[in-house]
């Protein structure tokens, strides 16, 4: 099994991150790769669409509210891995209410490609959306 993980300062408290990022459904508020997602299933499940019209079908396998962050699997997408579960975190940074650390991280099962292929592939995901996110947060 392959994993990466990024995480980012944000400028934003810890609430305030996760009050942007914590709703399973919410993708589309600050990732531009996910501009359009539908809730199925009284929210466990989200079907995504990325700008190329590419669907992408994942579960919510683990969500807490006081800690802050979810899990969720990939059920479809056009991605090389199979087995793969991520989680979206916002931690805080002790002695400081202005600014958040953010940790996105996920485990797979690379299918016709390296595992360091897929961990560069998602590390790089990661990485484009919590720049989004810290974009979006600075405004």
């Amino acid at each position: 099994m392959a994993s990466t993980t990024v995480s980012r300062v944000v400028p934003a408290s810890p609430q305030e991150a996760w009050n942007l990022i914590g709703g399973f459904d919410a993708l589309p508020d600050w990732l531009p790769y996910i501009p359009e997602s539908t809730a199925l299933e009284g929210g466990r499940i989200r079907r995504l669409a990325n700008p190329d019209g590419e669907v992408i079908i994942e579960r919510l396998v683990d969500f807490n509210e006081t800690e802050r962050h979810y899990s969720y699997a990939i059920l479809q997408a056009p991605f090389p891995v199979d087995g793969y579960v991520s989680t979206l975190r916002v931690h805080a940074i002790p002695g400081r209410d202005d600014i958040a650390e953010v940790q996105w991280s996920g485990r797979f099962n690379p299918v016709g490609v390296s595992s360091a292929e897929a961990e560069y592939l998602f590390a790089g995901i990661y990485r484009d959306g919590l720049d989004a996110l810290h974009k979006r947060l600075s405004v």
